[in-house]
């Protein structure tokens, strides 16, 4: 077993592929230590074979297998997509399609939310994986023949489960239901990078509109920085120490440098000074234009949003779909704000087996209790009247 690694085999091979209705794909990447993905090795299956493609070989020119990923006639079958994803996008400008995740799908099947790729071979093939070579350095070369089988089974199995997923899927006329997912998979925006939404992973750390203002910036300048030089984020700065400039504001190289958890010296670079700038345009941004910070909404709405935790954890149970797929924390706290909120939980079938009993909830219509250890729900009122019958 080898590393397939010529323009010539990677031709014929995605020739080959291109008459099958799916392929199966997955890729090997290092990451630990820039900040876009380094593609090692590019796993492919058919339903008659299997290859491991050297993204790494000299002269290598990936074209074809981007366009067996842009070929509307073969469906392409990720485990967990969006990382390898992310990688296609960033080479090719592209993502595959039509898509299927079968992650995704698992969790409408009753698997629990984000089923492993081991947790799914096991239960619907019954084989063990060899999962030795997990964390391997992929782009050492030469690899070993048991690093190679490794990744090729990554996408053997994955034919088995996809099949068994899409029969099931098909049974219960849930194929329908993955759309939202793949819809949000498939698009674009979902793997750009914009250095100016940097900030929203840590905008609940924000207390102030004034704090947020500076965050927004910093976050900013980080993000761009981490990006020209092609390393993780908190090699240019950890997310504690973002935080603390934001509350801190320092406006002065001196300032910067005072701050407890600054990188000592650091102050004195280029990156010092453009912290500084950062921090000044900040707090020089007007109030308007700095997004408001939501926390009332929460606090206001606590025992209704416990109570809509319940009765998902119920629906999820009966419905064997993973709660996280129908429903988030946020889409609950907007509910439980909002009988109109624009949320996912509020339409199509999501709507169907949840958002309409969360409404009834809220409006006192539908109770919660427990029989024989599990939560139901039912009609209160008509329960009263059978009751007040009898």
């Amino acid at each position: 077993m080898s590393l397939l690694a010529t323009n010539a085999e990677l031709v014929a091979v995605c020739d080959r592929f291109a008459q099958h209705p799916f392929v199966t794909v997955d890729t090997e990447f290092l990451r630990e230590t820039t900040f876009w993905p380094r593609v090692c090795v590019i796993q492919l299956a058919s339903p008659q074979e299997a290859v491991a493609i050297d993204a790494l070989a000299e002269g290598l020119d990936l074209s074809p297998f981007f366009q067996l990923m842009a070929n509307p006639e073969v469906v392409k079958v990720f485990h967990a997509a969006r990382q390898d994803l992310e990688i296609i996008w960033r080479l090719a400008r592209l993502i595959p399609a039509p898509l299927f995740d079968t992650q995704v799908a698992a969790m409408v099947c009753g698997f629990g939310e984000q089923a492993s790729y081991l947790e799914l071979v096991k239960a619907i093939t019954r084989a063990n994986l060899d999962k030795s070579s997990r964390f391997t350095d992929w782009s050492r070369r030469p690899l070993s023949e048991a690093q190679i089988e490794y990744a090729i089974a990554d996408v053997t199995h994955l034919r088995d489960i996809y099949a068994a997923l899409r029969a099931r899927l098909e049974r219960s006329n849930r194929l329908e239901w993955l759309a939202d997912e793949m819809e949000t998979l498939t698009s674009p925006a979902t793997y750009e990078q914009h250095p100016e939404n940097a900030w929203e992973r840590l905008r609940h750390r924000a207390r102030k509109p004034r704090d947020l203002a500076v965050l927004m910036e910093i976050a900013a300048w980080r993000e761009l920085e981490a990006q020209m030089r092609d390393v993780p984020r908190s090699r240019v700065l950890k997310d504690d120490v973002l935080i603390e400039i934001a509350v801190a504001a320092p406006r002065s190289i001196e300032a910067l440098g005072n701050l407890r958890s600054f990188p000592k010296g650091m102050e004195r670079s280029r990156a010092g000074a453009d912290i500084v700038a950062a921090v000044e345009r900040g707090v020089a941004r007007d109030p308007a234009t700095v997004p408001r910070i939501e926390r009332d909404r929460r606090n206001s709405n606590g025992a209704t949003v416990e109570l809509l935790k319940v009765l998902l954890r119920q629906v999820a149970e009966e419905s064997g779909v993973a709660a996280k797929m129908i429903a988030t924390v946020d889409d609950l706290e907007a509910v439980a704000h909002d009988d109109d909120a624009d949320v996912p939980a509020l339409k199509g079938w999501r709507r169907a087996i949840f958002g309409e009993k969360a409404l009834e909830l809220k409006r006192g219509r539908l109770a919660l209790a427990v029989e024989n250890g599990r939560v139901v729900t039912f009609d209160w009122q008509e329960h009263a009247q059978t009751a007040t019958a009898e």
